[in-house]
This record gives C-alpha cells, sequence and structure tokens, in this order.
C-alpha cells in the first residue's frame, strides 16, 4: 500500500448537515450519502415530506393536498424509484383529462383532452379538433400559439419580464381559450392564472409538458397517502443509506469557523460540518443565512408565495365514476377520488384541489361549504341525494413560490459565496415552477455542488434522469 493510498484510507469521512426534511433535503441527503458522504438531516416538523404529507382524521388518512406529476418529471420519477415507491403512483398509460363544463346542456358537458401515439404536435391534435369547450375559430388559434411558444427560447431572460396572459392575448388567446384550455393546464401547474405569471415559466411547463414528447404530459399520482411516500419510504432509505436522520429538531443557527467547518445549533447539540445545505423555504433560509453568504439576501425576501385550498367530501355514496375531473364554468377546478388512499370503507371521498386561490384561502369552513357542495351536485348528479358524512378544509397559505414576473432574478441557484453552504427547496433556481420536480431538482443540484466542493465523484445513477430530460 502506498502512502498515498493509506492516508486516503484513514481520512476522516466528510460530514454534511442538510437543514429541512422535504423533497429537497431528503433528495440531497440521500444523493450525498450515496456518494459516501456522512450525512445528518434536521427537520422541525415530527415528519418528513415538508407541504406534501398525510394526517390521521379519525379513520382516515388525508393527505394536505393533491399533488401529480407528469411523465415528464424525470427527477421526482428518480425520487420515487429511489425510495421504493414507483409502483406506488402510477403514471397514465396515455394522458385523458376528463373536462366538465357547466355552460353546457347536461349530457353534454363532457369534453377530453387526451393524447394520441403520434409524433409531437400531432399528438394532440384529434383531441383539440375535438374538443367541445373551443369554437372552432378558437381551437385553430390555439394551433398557432403552440407552435409560436414551441419557437420561445427558454434561455432568454426577456421572457421572465412578461407576463404569460399578455403574450396569449397577442397571439390570438381569447378569453374563452385561457379558460378552457391555457389557464386549465396553467393554474394547477404554476398556482396562478396567465395573467399573473411568467411567460418564462409557462413557457417551460407547456414547451416541456405538452410540446417536447408525446408522453410527457401523461399524469402520475399516488395511489396510497402521500405520508406513505415522503415520510415512511423517505426514512427507510434514508436509514438504509446510513443518514442520521433527527425530526422535532429546529436549527437556531449556522456558522462558519475560519478552518472551513460549519457548525449547526439545534437545542441542546452543535454539529461540525464540512457542509451545509438549507433545504427549507425561503424566508427561513434568510434568516439562517450568514452575513455576506449572497448578495442580496432580501431578494429572498421578495419571493412572493402563493396559497392552494383543498376542500375535502366524504359522502355516503359512489357519487364519480372516473379517478379524476376537472370544471370549466364553476368556480371548482380539479377533483379527484381518494377513497381507496384514504382507507375508506363505504362511500366516497372527493378532494376538491383549489389551486390560486387567494381569495378563499382564509374563508370560514361554513361559507366554503355552502360554496362547495351546491357545485359538486352541478357537476355530478349522483352528489344530489347523496349525504355528506364529513365536509373540512386543509390551508396551504404558501403553498408555492408566487411564479410572478420577474421571479427569475430573485430565485438564487444552489452555491452561496459562503464556502460550503448550499441552498435547495423548489423556489431555488431551477427552471421549473413550485412543483415536486423543481424540488428534487433542487436537492440534486446542491448535492452536485457539494460534491464538486469535497471532490467526491457524482453518484452515476443519480444523474440519469437528466440524460431522460
Amino acid at each position: 500500500m502506498t502512502h498515498d493510498t493509506q492516508s486516503a484510507a484513514v481520512a476522516p469521512r466528510r460530514h454534511a448537515v442538510v437543514v429541512g426534511g422535504g423533497l429537497a433535503g431528503v433528495t440531497s441527503a440521500l444523493a450525498l450519502a450515496d456518494a459516501g458522504v456522512r450525512v445528518t438531516l434536521l427537520e422541525g416538523r415530527p415528519r418528513l415530506g415538508g407541504l406534501a404529507f398525510s394526517f390521521r382524521r379519525g379513520d382516515l388518512t388525508v393527505d394536505n393536498g393533491q399533488h401529480v406529476y407528469l411523465r415528464c418529471c424525470t427527477a421526482y420519477r428518480w425520487f420515487l424509484d429511489r425510495i421504493g415507491g414507483a409502483a406506488l403512483a402510477p403514471l397514465q398509460d396515455r394522458l385523458d383529462v376528463p373536462v366538465l363544463d357547466l355552460a353546457r346542456p347536461e349530457g353534454r358537458r363532457l369534453g377530453r383532452l387526451r393524447r394520441d401515439a403520434l409524433p409531437v404536435p400531432l399528438h394532440l391534435g384529434r383531441s383539440l379538433a375535438a374538443y367541445p369547450h373551443l369554437s372552432l375559430a378558437d381551437r385553430a388559434r390555439v394551433g398557432r400559439a403552440a407552435l409560436a411558444l414551441k419557437g420561445l427560447d427558454l434561455t432568454d431572460p426577456a421572457l421572465d419580464t412578461q407576463d404569460f396572459g399578455t403574450w396569449l392575448a397577442a397571439h390570438g388567446q381569447s378569453a374563452r381559450a385561457v379558460e378552457a384550455l391555457w389557464d386549465l393546464v396553467g393554474v394547477a401547474t404554476l398556482n396562478a392564472v396567465a395573467s399573473d405569471a411568467s411567460l418564462a415559466l409557462a413557457a417551460m411547463v407547456f414547451k416541456t409538458g405538452l410540446l417536447s414528447d408525446p408522453g410527457a404530459a401523461d399524469i402520475g399520482w399516488a395511489r396510497v397517502p402521500l405520508g406513505d411516500l415522503h415520510d415512511r419510504l423517505a426514512r427507510k432509505a434514508l436509514d438504509s443509506a446510513g443518514v442520521r436522520t433527527e425530526i422535532r429538531t429546529r436549527v437556531t443557527s449556522v456558522s462558519s469557523h475560519d478552518t472551513g467547518q460549519w457548525s449547526v445549533e439545534v437545542p441542546g447539540e452543535t454539529l461540525q460540518a464540512d457542509a451545509v445545505v438549507l433545504a427549507v423555504p425561503q424566508r427561513e433560509a434568510h434568516d439562517l443565512l450568514p452575513a455576506g453568504a449572497l448578495d442580496a439576501p432580501q431578494r429572498l425576501l421578495e419571493i412572493g408565495t402563493a396559497p392552494i385550498l383543498n376542500v375535502h367530501v366524504v359522502y355516503d355514496r359512489k357519487v364519480l365514476g372516473r379517478p379524476f375531473f376537472t370544471a370549466l364554468g364553476s368556480p371548482v377546478q380539479w377533483v379527484f377520488d381518494r377513497t381507496e388512499s384514504s382507507g375508506l370503507r363505504e362511500g366516497q371521498y372527493l378532494a376538491v384541489s383549489q389551486s390560486a386561490a387567494q381569495d378563499e384561502i382564509d374563508a370560514p369552513v361554513a361559507v366554503l361549504r355552502e360554496r362547495y357542495l351546491p357545485e359538486l351536485e352541478r357537476l355530478l348528479p349522483p352528489a344530489r341525494g347523496a349525504e355528506v358524512k364529513d365536509f373540512f378544509v386543509t390551508r396551504e397559505r404558501t403553498a408555492t413560490f408566487a411564479p410572478t414576473p420577474g421571479v427569475g432574478r430573485l430565485r438564487p441557484g444552489a452555491r452561496t459565496k459562503a464556502s460550503g453552504l448550499y441552498l435547495a427547496g423548489a423556489w431555488t433556481a431551477t427552471g421549473w415552477p413550485a412543483t415536486m420536480e423543481s424540488a428534487v431538482r433542487s436537492g440534486v443540484s446542491a448535492a452536485d455542488a457539494v460534491l464538486g466542493a469535497l471532490g467526491r465523484p457524482r453518484p452515476r445513477h443519480l444523474f440519469d434522469f437528466e440524460e431522460a430530460a
């Protein structure tokens, strides 16, 4: 054995502390542990999973909100594989979105957005041609706008200064086309209506999801409670990788030493680390950042937030015969059947997911009940005679960052100016809106930056999804 290999053999394992146990933090921790780094993961809540979690309500296991992903979400799909959860959150064989329009007569309300096994953009051609919720003229103009969108350069910083609604109007899109198509997809993925959304983020969503690959927009969602994936299976994967995971452990400060080491303070303990990843929301990251770590730390506070409201209804009987649908001409946006995943034994449990819910996020439960139960009866005739066994609401007031024009320049990358300190979270500069995909991508970027600084090779399997993208 040479002197070099001897010293390498006895060199202490590098230690990284990851602050935050959401998808970004769990991803960073797994990636670093897979590369041979000793990792401690600290989470203030009593569980992992961040804003995609479950809780118990009586006999039911309830998700705080309905989360979906698309086939083009290659990083989140990698994450599901890594924790052994892919089979529990399958994708549709082929994109198929039932769209009910209340303005049409009963019996003729259903339209569908689905794809054929044809190359882009022909894969959506037949569906759009037969889509009953748009006029013939609107359908033709939608096709032209889609081609114009396909031609946009996502690396052009000018796109982030414009709003999507103005761009759509300039490309001949009527208010009806925006409601019945662009916002139908955009509100759910961006958490904002077109007029409030950055053209850069909207173009990224539509180019990647609808105009990149025929199957890119096929929808996947968990058939089990989110906590089974993002908490239970994630914890199992972390344990297997040798990560020390501490929940109910809130970090009070992060500081560096002249030696290049970092100290992370938690109640009753100070952890020493070679690298620290802050995988927490932007305001929390701002409060923990040491002076000088970012040129303009106040920019983190300028990144706005947007709420998502979820209305949960348990009926005494089955009222919806499909896994989900979306609605027009109603305040109702997307409705999912959560009966099986919640453990409900009889009746049916529907979750109504309301994005960009600024006007309703603080409305009393009684007001929301009066608003949404009649709407569900209008949309679902079998609900008219059904008994409501339970009605409750979950609110995420800061569910996502607000994808407003100009937000791109506020989103920092993984690296800070402080050597050994890195940022992760869906709000960092991933190029994606605030999605589970963005969170996982940010965790990979932060881990990659740490490994580069520590002189460690990237684990090959971790970056497979980049080639798939």
